[in-house]
């Protein structure tokens, strides 16, 4: 069985990115309500070419489609910075 981490990391590699970091601040919302159910904190940094001529809210929406299922259970909460390479 492979990590939540690496879950999405496979599952946003159809994004094609350049770089993609992904931190776990779970351990910082230990208690919290929301979490009580396992699901993690996620930040994800995601620079793909394909976010090209795309406002952020589209973006966004492209990083959630591959991640839907996820959430709420495995995921609570998610912050994404999805950029072009330029941007980066």
């Amino acid at each position: 069985m492979i990590s939540i981490t690496e879950e999405i990391r496979l599952r946003l590699a159809v994004l094609e990115p350049e770089n993609l970091d992904i931190f776990d601040d779970s351990s910082a919302h230990a208690g919290h309500a929301g979490a009580a159910n396992g699901g993690g904190h996620f930040e994800v940094t995601i620079v793909s070419p394909v976010f090209a001529g795309k406002k952020s809210l589209q973006r966004h929406r492209m990083v959630y489609q591959y991640l839907a299922d996820l959430i709420p259970t495995q995921i609570h909460a998610l912050s994404i910075r999805a950029l072009t390479p330029d941007e980066f």
